[in-house]
Parts: C-alpha cells; structure tokens; sequence
C-alpha cells in the first residue's frame, strides 16, 4: 500500500514525505511537476518508492493502475503564486486537477488530506471556518474556495476521510525554490546576510509600518496537524491550520536578526533598537498589492481543536529562530 503525496518536491509536500519517512514509511509516491529542476533537492534525502510527473500520475489513477493500492493521499500540488493572472491554469490546475483527485478517493474510499489556503478569507477580519468569512481578492483564492465549496456541497455523501487544511503563513525549511512567494523570514535571512538589513513594507490599511499582522505557522507544526488526522481516518473537515496568534512583521524580523546577531555574539537588540541603527528598514508599499494584500490574519483554530488536536504551536520567536538556525547550518 502507498501513500500518494502530490506535490511533492514542493515545500509542505517534501516536508510530509520527509515525517512519513521519519515514521518509516518509505512506500511513498511522489508526485509533482519538476518543470522547476532544483526542486529535486528536497526529495534528495528522502525515501520514496516511485516519482511520476503530476500528468502522467493523474493518468494512471484514471487509468486504475493504482486501484486497491493507495492508503491515503496527500494533496499539496498547486499554483502557489498569488500574482498569477492566468485564471484558465489556476482553476485547471488548482481546482480541476483536485476535483479528480476528490472522485477518485470518494470511488475507492481512500482518505484524502488537501491544502487549502487562508487566502479565502479575503480581506476579511474573521477568520473561522464558515461561508460568511470567505471572501477571496485573487484567482489563487478563489481556486481554493470553490473547491471547499465543492467539498462542502458533497459532504453528507462522502464515504471516507475528507480533510482540507487552511494553511496561513507557512514558513521553514525547503521553500528556498519557491522564490518571491517563499516566506518572509527566509526572505529576512537572506536580506540580512547579504545587506546587513531587512526590508519591511509600510504601513498600509491603518497599520504602522511592518505592524501588518499575519499568523505565522512553522511548517513543523503543518506537518504534525496533516499526520495526526492520518492517524485518526475518522475525524473529517475544512480546518484552519495557524497558531491563532497574529504577530507582526517587525516581530518576524527581531527574531531573524536578533537570532543571527546571537551566532555573531552579539546582543539582541529590541525593535526600537534595530529602526534606530538602521537594521530595519521600510520601502513603499507595492501598489499592485494594493486591495489584494490580507492586512491581517489570525486563524480561529476552533475547530481544529475540538477535532482533538491539542499539541501547542510554535510562536515566532521560537520557531523563526529554529528556522534561521536551521538555514545557517545548511549554508555551512
């Protein structure tokens, strides 16, 4: 029996190959598009029975080569890039692809685990489960919301395992591919190694300068939320996938630099201390982010926690320093 995980050569995709491996799990089918050759790098040093291109997987499994054969299957394979303007490949890729993949899991009850975004909720300021909140600014968004929308549409009918994970700002180790939609704190990282500062946006929507407030989730805990529901088949839904605390930006950049000043033995230095000495510094906010850029997010995790998941998640100090330890390591 395998266990089907799509997009993985990805960031959360190879992250999840990786905790299967880590579980001894080495039955693994990998499946993505390596149109983008280096992200091979983050399947390197992982154990998987096969890897097919995500085209030619979809045609086997239509084709009921994998029939009977599949545990479960980790969906992570989409278009990312919120900026994308080609609304004809978001919605064939994002949406289609995984409505195929949805049947094909319905028909042969296998348990199907997808990503969602938090990106539904728009510009909103609730952030719960439930159609009122979404109201999503992008085609990105949208491919996510409609295909909860259809998941929604279907559920008294399902006859095995559905989970759609509402990711929020995921960040940590192997996203270095994915460029400009890579997290803030790599991006800080690199910034700071390279210029001796960080750069931070703004203010905008009434906020200070890089007070902008998102909930920042290291994809350790993504990672330990998508194999509890694997552990428990029974349990369905569309859940957040977030700390439930918003921080901001300037706390993001603090604990980057702050942990890479502490590798130089030198002192943390408060947010105050860091504009002052010009460690931090704040740029025009972009104007073709203008109405599409979610101010503020903080997932209600209600819902996932009375699911049963009860494990506390990393806040940003402890998690963004891991992250910058981690990426000093890899450097050496």
């Amino acid at each position: 029996m395998y266990y089907i995980v799509t997009g993985a050569a990805g960031f959360i995709g190879s992250n999840l190959v990786k905790a299967l491996n880590g579980r001894g799990e080495q039955n693994v089918i990998a499946v993505d598009n390596l149109k983008n050759a280096d992200k091979f790098r983050n399947l390197a040093d992982c154990d998987i029975a096969d890897y097919l291109d995500k085209e030619d997987f979809l045609k086997k499994l239509q084709d009921g080569y994998f029939d009977g054969l599949v545990r479960a299957v980790l969906h992570q394979g989409a278009c990312s890039d919120t900026m994308e303007t080609d609304g004809r490949y978001m919605m064939d890729n994002n949406y289609q692809y995984t409505l195929e993949l949805l049947n094909y899991c319905q028909n042969e009850e296998v348990p199907f685990l997808y990503a969602s975004s938090a990106s539904v909720y728009g510009s909103g300021k609730m952030f719960k489960e439930s159609r009122e909140c979404e109201t999503p600014l992008n085609v990105y968004a949208y491919s996510k919301f409609l295909f909860d929308q259809i998941v929604r549409r279907r559920w008294h009918k399902r006859n095995a395992q559905i989970v759609g994970l509402r990711y929020f700002n995921v960040y940590g180790p192997r996203e270095q591919h994915k460029g400009r939609m890579a997290s803030v704190a790599f991006h800080f990282f690199n910034q700071y190694r390279a210029e001796g500062k960080v750069k931070l946006f703004e203010g905008c929507d009434g906020y200070a300068s890089g007070g902008q407030l998102r909930d920042f989730v290291s994809v350790k805990d993504a990672v330990k939320v998508n194999m509890y529901f694997l552990d428990n088949p029974h349990k369905s839904g569309i859940f957040n996938l977030g700390t439930g605390q918003a921080q901001s930006f300037n706390d993001v950049a603090t604990a980057t630099i702050n942990t890479l000043r502490g590798t130089e033995g030198k002192p943390a230095l408060s947010l105050a201390e860091l504009q002052q000495q010009g460690l931090i510094e704040y740029i025009p906010f972009p104007e073709a982010l203008r109405g599409k850029y979610q101010s503020y997010t903080q997932a209600d995790i209600g819902a996932l926690r009375s699911s049963g998941y009860a494990e506390p998640f990393l806040n940003v100090e402890r998690g963004v320093a891991r992250y910058v330890e981690q990426m000093l390591k890899a450097a050496e």
